[in-house]
């Protein structure tokens, strides 16, 4: 993980947090696991969390801030409009959901995800449907792309479709693999001739 731009105890906390969460899942992570990786005592760790939901849930901020960030970027650059999508959606996925659906325990870090902080989740994909709709306005104002319909409902179709492919593989090479054809796909059909 990243750019963690938090108190260094509260990012050692993260850090072990995760590591922790993908080698036992979220049901069998203790604060004490957590505690113990962080190299700190179980009430140090509280005085940072509540609980493991807590702390799951600013990883889960951390993911779709990191994602907007690496989204804005990927589309601010230079390219033809498939190889801006491409990277946009490489970069949407980034390590955190490589190292989610490389753990044993990927499915239930997902679920645990829409259990714990599906109010994250709704505005992290907000955010990233306006970063993919209002990329969309600009490049068709400048006649860089062909729109079917309005810049957010197509925005809310790719979110949706990243969403999807990341809920239904079995594993992260399966998913670089759909996202690359959704990529090619979507490139394909925006990009004017």
């Amino acid at each position: 993980m990243k750019d963690l731009d938090v108190d260094p105890k509260q990012k050692a906390i993260l850090m072990s947090a995760w590591q922790a969460f993908a080698a036992y899942g979220f049901r069998k992570t203790s604060m004490d696991d957590i505690a113990r990786g962080a190299g700190m005592s179980r009430p140090a760790v509280y005085l940072h969390y509540k609980n493991k939901e807590a702390i799951f849930r600013s990883l889960a901020q951390h993911y779709y801030d990191m994602a907007a960030a690496d989204v804005a970027e990927a589309l601010g650059g230079e390219g033809t409009i498939r190889d801006l999508i491409a990277r946009a959606f490489a970069a949407q996925g980034g390590e955190v959901i490589a190292a989610m659906l490389s753990s044993p325990h990927g499915m239930e870090l997902l679920d645990a995800s829409n259990a714990t902080s599906s109010d994250i989740s709704d505005t992290g994909e907000a955010r990233l449907r306006d970063l993919y709709a209002d990329w969309l306005e600009r490049e068709a104002a400048q006649g860089r792309v062909r729109l079917t319909g309005e810049a957010q409902d197509v925005a809310a179709t790719i979110t949706a479709a990243l969403k999807g492919i990341k809920a239904a593989v079995p594993s992260y090479d399966d998913y670089t693999t759909r996202v690359a054809q959704l990529a090619a796909l979507i490139g394909a059909g925006l990009e004017v001739r």
